[in-house]
This record gives C-alpha cells, sequence and structure tokens, in this order.
C-alpha cells in the first residue's frame, strides 16, 4: 500500500482551494485523494448562479482522477479557507465510494474513517451487478 502523508495531502487540498470559485457562498472548499498508484488528484467547489449546478470540490477530483489516468482513491481529505478538515456531503460520499478502492481512509472531523464506515450499507457497482444489470462493462480498467 501507498505510504499516506496527511499533512501533504492536506497541503493539496489547501492549493486547490485557492483555485475555487465560490462568489455567492463565499465557501471555498478544496480536496485532495491519494490514488492507489501513488498520484495525488485535487480538486475545488465551483459554483453557478443556479445553485443546483453547482460543482462540490470531490466532483472537480474525481475529474482530475480521470484525467491523469483513472485508477482508485486509497486516502481522501477536504478543507475549508480556514483549513479545517470538512466532511463530505452524502452525494460526494457516493462518488467518491464509486472511485474508492476498499477501505479507502477519509479525514474527518471525527478522525481517520474508512469509507464504509461514512457511507454504510453503501450502493454500489456490485449491487448493479448482483440484480442483473451490466454494471462494470465497457467502464475502463480501475472502476
Amino acid at each position: 500500500m501507498v505510504e499516506i502523508k496527511w499533512d501533504s495531502l492536506r497541503a493539496a487540498a489547501s492549493e486547490a482551494m485557492l483555485k475555487s470559485y465560490s462568489p455567492y457562498s463565499n465557501f471555498a472548499v478544496g480536496a485532495a485523494a491519494l490514488t492507489a498508484d501513488g498520484r495525488v488528484v485535487a480538486g475545488c467547489n465551483i459554483e453557478n448562479a443556479s445553485y443546483g449546478v453547482t460543482l462540490c470540490a470531490e466532483c472537480s477530483l474525481v475529474s482530475d482522477l480521470f484525467r491523469t489516468g483513472g485508477g482508485t482513491l486509497v486516502a481522501f481529505t477536504c478543507v475549508d479557507k480556514s483549513n479545517n478538515i470538512l466532511m463530505p456531503c452524502g452525494r460526494c460520499r457516493q462518488l467518491l465510494f464509486e472511485h474508492s478502492a476498499p477501505g479507502m481512509l477519509l479525514e474527518t472531523i471525527s478522525g481517520i474513517r474508512t469509507i464504509e464506515q461514512v457511507l454504510p450499507d453503501a450502493f454500489g457497482r456490485s449491487d448493479l451487478a448482483q440484480r442483473g444489470g451490466n454494471a462494470g462493462e465497457d467502464l475502463g480498467e480501475g472502476l
């Protein structure tokens, strides 16, 4: 397994947060994650005047994951402009689950937790496959 340097991951999240586009809420957020192959991917929130299309930092992080080669996430952190640790919202926990390695670690306000702890009984690809769907076909390696 890749060594997790939480201070470096938080620094990457803070750097990403500086790129946030958050003129409506003034709540800049940055996220960073470590991939199974040792890359660090990052993202920031991008607001929109039509609030429903605002992208959380986790969304742009997953885009960065695929932009840089795909794979799975093994560690994740998220910070605000004061460098406080933030907990991903429910939608983002589901997004992270979809792209995480089993047991992915998250730095949370309650300490280090696994993705399974922060999203118990998650619905994912294996649920679709077990129910006769074609999940996983044509999705590419690393998913």
